[in-house]
């Protein structure tokens, strides 16, 4: 696939470096030349220096044969205009624009054909927004992630000395947790001398421990699952918000209802206007996030989460660090920087969890770039590993999944077919979607909704082809 990436931010360079990988033709536009040299001496891309709006710059860039734009300079306005442009100038058949504004959202007139020309809206303070908000809600696990209409979750969480599902084979699941159907697709274990160990699951796999469990369920069995991998947490009460930037405001007016919410932000003039914007109930505090005084003042140890979430990576791991140290129950940093990303996170480390933003909306554009009929996917791991949900269409005739058992289906070693989410009629017009949690039996069905987790990014493209409908399908 032909695709123009207009801006070179950490944004533009996220998507880049998932998208070459995948053997994409890809060329990057951004004003600052040095920049482009930087990406170029990385990846195997093409870098155009130039206004990303201007028609002449985009034609240099092979706009007139592109399939997608992935609009994502700093500027909601640059990204609106240029994916304007790219339709009625060269009629690029997919267009995506970064646009942090809530003005514009999709599915309003704006967006459409008539106005900005956008099919799809990406927001990395949004996608880490709800990220947050779901480990909020379930303070046990490392990530939550939704499919089908949030009927199905992928969680993923440490398992702990204590939790009844700890030092168990895998095969005593439905014994020791009945009636709770899930699956468990990956299993990484730390390993002293390197990066974290992918252990094979089967029946026979057991559960340590330090374990990080990827797990398969549907959405109201989430709270059992994370209860047999660990002891419940005591619900998220006392929040401290360190950064009062586009995340920071916008987790602490969404969690201002349920929460105890404090805001540290150090520039006066963001502190007048934060006041402004969140109730009255939230206190916001200017001062350093990394003081040891002020967090200490505000009772930092009676704190169920704190968060730092400014723009500075170095910041937000200090103050994750010190609060740590100083009592607070959980911590969690935003980080830019993938290699600071792999370097605090993990067992044995004092930062319990790291986002990137980046890596938290590649997954919408992935959605965009893979073929077959996929409609979700979440990139893992930091982009080692990919869950996405694909529809199987056609027939046993023409597609390679449908009307055949699980175990017939020439998966890539590792990859697991987790959920299925399947209408099911009720009386004579009525219909309803069922989660199945598959066995090697299970027959997959026209339409089905097939959740499937992939151990190894470069394993995909045999994925996709499983699910791409053949010549004979009418």
């Amino acid at each position: 696939m032909k695709i123009l990436i207009l801006g070179a931010g950490r944004v533009g360079e996220s998507v880049a470096e998932s998208l070459v990988s995948e053997q994409n033709d890809i060329t990057v536009i951004d004003t600052n030349p040095q920049r482009l040299a930087e990406l170029q001496d990385r990846f195997d891309l093409r870098g155009v220096v130039g206004n990303g709006i201007q028609p002449s710059v985009l034609r240099e860039a092979g706009a007139e044969d592109a399939d997608m734009l992935i609009a994502c300079a700093p500027l909601d306005e640059t990204n609106l205009v240029a994916c304007k442009v790219a339709q009625e100038v060269f009629n690029i058949p997919t267009r995506i624009a970064r646009v942090r504004s809530p003005e514009f959202a999709d599915g309003s007139p704006l967006m459409g054909k008539q106005g900005f020309a956008v099919d799809e809206i990406i927001c990395p303070e949004e996608s880490v927004t709800n990220y947050i908000r779901k480990l909020i809600e379930y303070p046990e696990a490392l990530q939550v992630l939704e499919f089908s209409q949030q009927r199905v979750s992928l969680i993923a969480v440490r398992a702990v000395e204590g939790g009844p599902l700890v030092h168990h084979v895998i095969s005593e699941l439905p014994q020791l947790v009945p009636d709770v159907p899930m699956r468990i697709v990956a299993i990484y274990r730390s390993d002293p001398l390197g990066p974290d160990k992918q252990i094979t699951c089967d029946g026979t796999t057991r559960i340590e421990a330090g374990d990080e469990v990827f797990v398969l369920a549907a959405n109201q069995n989430i709270r059992r699952v994370l209860d047999a991998m660990r002891q419940r947490s005591n619900p998220v009460k006392r929040v401290i918000i360190a950064g009062g930037g586009r995340v920071g405001l916008r987790l602490a007016r969404y969690i201002a209802g349920d929460c105890h919410v404090k805001l540290i932000e150090a520039s006066p003039q963001r502190c007048e206007y934060l006041t402004t914007q969140l109730p009255d109930k939230t206190l916001v505090l200017h001062g350093d996030t990394t003081d040891e005084d002020l967090l200490e003042a505000e009772n930092v140890e009676d704190t169920d989460l704190f968060l730092a979430l400014t723009s500075d990576d170095e910041d937000n791991i200090m103050s994750c660090l010190l609060a740590k140290r100083m009592g607070a129950k959980r911590v969690l940093a935003l980080i830019n920087r993938r290699a600071y990303a792999d370097l605090v996170q993990g067992q044995g480390t004092q930062i319990d969890i790291a986002i990137s933003p980046s890596q938290a909306v590649i997954g919408e554009l992935l959605t965009h770039v893979r073929r077959g009929d996929v409609v979700a996917v979440y990139s893992l791991r930091r982009g080692a590993a990919e869950a996405l949900e694909a529809i199987a269409r056609g027939d046993r005739r023409s597609s390679k999944v449908v009307g055949r058992r699980i175990e017939e289906i020439p998966l890539p070693p590792g990859a697991q077919i987790g959920a299925i989410v399947r209408d099911v009629q009720i009386g004579e017009s009525g219909m309803r979607k069922d989660v199945i949690i598959p066995h090697h039996d299970t027959v997959i069905q026209t339409d089905d909704h097939v959740i499937v987790f992939v151990p190894k990014k470069r394993m995909v493209r045999q994925v996709e082809k499983l699910f791409q409908v053949g010549a004979t399908f009418f």
